[in-house]
This record gives C-alpha cells, sequence and structure tokens, in this order.
C-alpha cells in the first residue's frame, strides 16, 4: 500500500495496532515459557534439596556419584542452605561482593526469603535445614524480554510515524505547489486572450464579436476563481440537471482540443436527473479528464461521456477514451498527489478529481477497465437528487 495524505491516518492506527499486538503475544509466550522454566527449576531444586539431604544423611545404598553429579550439574541457579536459627551453612552460584563475607550472606539469604518459599530438609527428627533459592539469570532474562522488545517496537513505531509525518508534509507541499500551477495555467488562457482584446482597443478597431468573446473570458475568470475559493471549504450542493453541466463542460473541452479528437457524450435516458452537485467544482472533474484522455490519446482518438441510472438513487458517468491506457497495478496510483507521466506534468489533475467526487460530492470515482493500447475508463457514482419542478 503507498502511503498518500489521505490514508495517513489510517496507516498510522494499522502500524499502532500491529505493534499493540507484537507486543500482546510476545508477553504472552514468554510469559509462558517463563512459567514453564520456573516449574522446571523449582523440580530441579528439589531434586537438588534431595541429593544434598541424602549426601548430608549418608544413607546406605545410595549412588553418591549420582548424588554429586546432581549437585554439581547446578551451575545457573543461586542457591543457599540455612540451619534452623538462619546461620548459612553453604552456598552456591552467588558472588560474593564486598569485604563482609557474613554480612553479605545474611543480606542475600534475607533476599532470598522473599523470591520463593524454601525447601524443607529433614535431617533428623528435630534438627532441620532450609534449602532457599533465587531464579536463574536467563530466566530473570526472559522476565525482561517482552518489556525490552516492546520498546524496540515503540522506538521502531515511533521512528516510522516521524517518516510518515515527513512523507504527509512533503505530500502536503507536493499538493501546494501543484495548486499553484494548477491556478497559473487555468488563468493563462484567458488573461493571454484579455491581453490580445486590449491590444485590439488599443488599434483604435472594435469588432462586434469582441464584447461577447470578452465576456467568455472574465466568466472563465470568474468560474477558475470560484474553484479555487471552494478547495479546503465546504462547497454548497445544489439540485443541478447532470446533462447542462456534462454538455457544457464537453463542448468547452472540445473548442479547446484539435478536431482529430471527438469529445461527445451519449445518454441512456432521456429522463432529466438531478444531482446535488457544486456545477463549477464538477465541471473541473470533467475538464481535468479529457485533459488526461486528451494527454494519452496523442493525435488522433475520442472521447465519450456515457450518462446512465445504475439504480433509482445512483448516477453512473463513464468517460472512455481511446488513449494508451492505463496498467492494472496503476489503477489507484494515478489518484495519488505527484503520480504524472508526463515529464512537465505536477500530477495534481487526478488527485484533486478524487476529492472533489468523494470528500465534497460524496460519490466515487475509479478505474472501471483499461487496457494497454486501447483505451481506459473512468467511472463516477453520485446519488440521484431530486427533480426540480
Amino acid at each position: 500500500m503507498q502511503i498518500t495524505f489521505d490514508n495517513f491516518r489510517y496507516v498510522k492506527y494499522f502500524f499502532a495496532i500491529i505493534a499493540a499486538g507484537i507486543v500482546a503475544l510476545s508477553v504472552y509466550f514468554t510469559d509462558s515459557l517463563a512459567t514453564e522454566m520456573a516449574e522446571e527449576e523449582h523440580q530441579r531444586i528439589e531434586l537438588w534439596a534431595d541429593a544434598t539431604r541424602l549426601l548430608l544423611n549418608d544413607i546406605s545404598g545410595s549412588d553418591f556419584n549420582f548424588i554429586l553429579k546432581v549437585l554439581e550439574d547446578n551451575n545457573t541457579i543461586p542457591v543457599m542452605i540455612a540451619g534452623m536459627d538462619d546461620e548459612v551453612i553453604t552456598y552456591r552460584n552467588i558472588e560474593i561482593k564486598g569485604s563482609d563475607t557474613l554480612a553479605f550472606l545474611q543480606k542475600k539469604l534475607a533476599d532470598l526469603k522473599t523470591v520463593h518459599p524454601p525447601i524443607e530438609m529433614q535431617l533428623d527428627v528435630d534438627f532441620y535445614q532450609y534449602l532457599y533459592y533465587d531464579d536463574s539469570i536467563l530466566l530473570k532474562k526472559l522476565a525482561y524480554y517482552p518489556f525490552v522488545q516492546g520498546g524496540i517496537i515503540i522506538v521502531f513505531f515511533c521512528v516510522l510515524f516521524f517518516f510518515f509525518a515527513s512523507a504527509k508534509k512533503s505530500e502536503q507541499n507536493r499538493v501546494w505547489v501543484g495548486l499553484s500551477k494548477e491556478t497559473a495555467h487555468q488563468l493563462g488562457t484567458p488573461i493571454s486572450s484579455l491581453m490580445a482584446w486590449m491590444e485590439i482597443i488599443k488599434g483604435g478597431s472594435m469588432p462586434e464579436e469582441m464584447i461577447p468573446e470578452m465576456e467568455k473570458d472574465v466568466n472563465r475568470l470568474q468560474v477558475i476563481a470560484e474553484r479555487f475559493s471552494k478547495i479546503g471549504s465546504k462547497p454548497e450542493l445544489t439540485p443541478t440537471l447532470l446533462k447542462e453541466v456534462v454538455d457544457n463542460t464537453l463542448s468547452y473541452m472540445q473548442k479547446r482540443t484539435s478536431s482529430r479528437i471527438v469529445i461527445t457524450s451519449v445518454y441512456e435516458t432521456d429522463e432529466p436527473i438531478y444531482v446535488d452537485m457544486n456545477p463549477p467544482l464538477f465541471a473541473w472533474v470533467l475538464e481535468n479528464l479529457c485533459k488526461n484522455a486528451i494527454d494519452a490519446i496523442g493525435k488522433e482518438g475520442s472521447i465519450t461521456a456515457y450518462v446512465s441510472l445504475e439504480n433509482d438513487n445512483r448516477v453512473c458517468i463513464d468517460v472512455h477514451d481511446t488513449g494508451k491506457g492505463i496498467p492494472k497495478s496503476k489503477y489507484k496510483t494515478v489518484f495519488n498527489p505527484g503520480y504524472t507521466t508526463k515529464k512537465r506534468g505536477w500530477g495534481l489533475g487526478l488527485s484533486l478529481v478524487k476529492r472533489i467526487v468523494e470528500e465534497y460530492h460524496h460519490g466515487k470515482i475509479y478505474v472501471k477497465k483499461s487496457e494497454i493500447g486501447k483505451g481506459t475508463v473512468f467511472r463516477i457514482l453520485l446519488d440521484r437528487g431530486e427533480t426540480k419542478g
């Protein structure tokens, strides 16, 4: 999945859930393993206590070689044997620290009493010794392992979050740069036209067709200003006759396109279809789809908008072109900001199209189908509005 401005928050939640799941599973399995190891160590200490008791009691028939091997095999578990009045008799796997050995052993004995209950060893009728033991170093490390792993995962997640946040900021910057370039591009044509009309006026000639054409350019500037003013804010949607918006936009694009590229519309029904929309913004959607199609077609081809009713409440607009097509792996990528196949493009058109359709008009747009060398079909689905009347 590619990380984009629109799906960033979902990716963030996805990784948070994954991290939490890893930590939870790690804690569960490590705790289970630690419990099994603790039980095994307890059994080893019980065996060690029995071997010690047999050795001290000098019971006849005992296999002293086996007893000594049991005692010597304990190289990991700290143990200490104390008498009935807490005097330390012997110990194993305990490193003496400091110069006062007796004081250290008494303190260590007090510590061991808090770790596990002592194992009682009866040596005579009224004579007992007690074996105290601690967890092995390996078991202690295992107990801390989930927390260490959790810390590593948290650090990794923080780094990942920082990376995605940087990517998000970079993508936002690309959007703003793209918007500024798109503004300049949109304003360029009517401004150039008005400048030409100004030169004609300066020359002293005033053709009759000049004023209507100037009005068209001024109206175009108003439409562009209205479009950009609505980006980032919630536009007002009004019941609009879909045929008027589609036909006017396609007619506008046909006048500004080579005659070798034919742009038409086909309607499945003669019934008037109204849609709650913002006409300037939705016309921008169709313009961008046509511009992309024109770039994909090249010198000669066709663009056709098929309008139909998917059901009583859904309107379907399929924009067909005879261009070079889109690879199936790029069906979703083409809507990402910055994606473009043009050497001098900024890849914002289809990103704006998706936002206008899905966020502002609560519809859906996607690549319905595409064949390399044959063309592409973009499908727009919109909720049908109430018929005026």
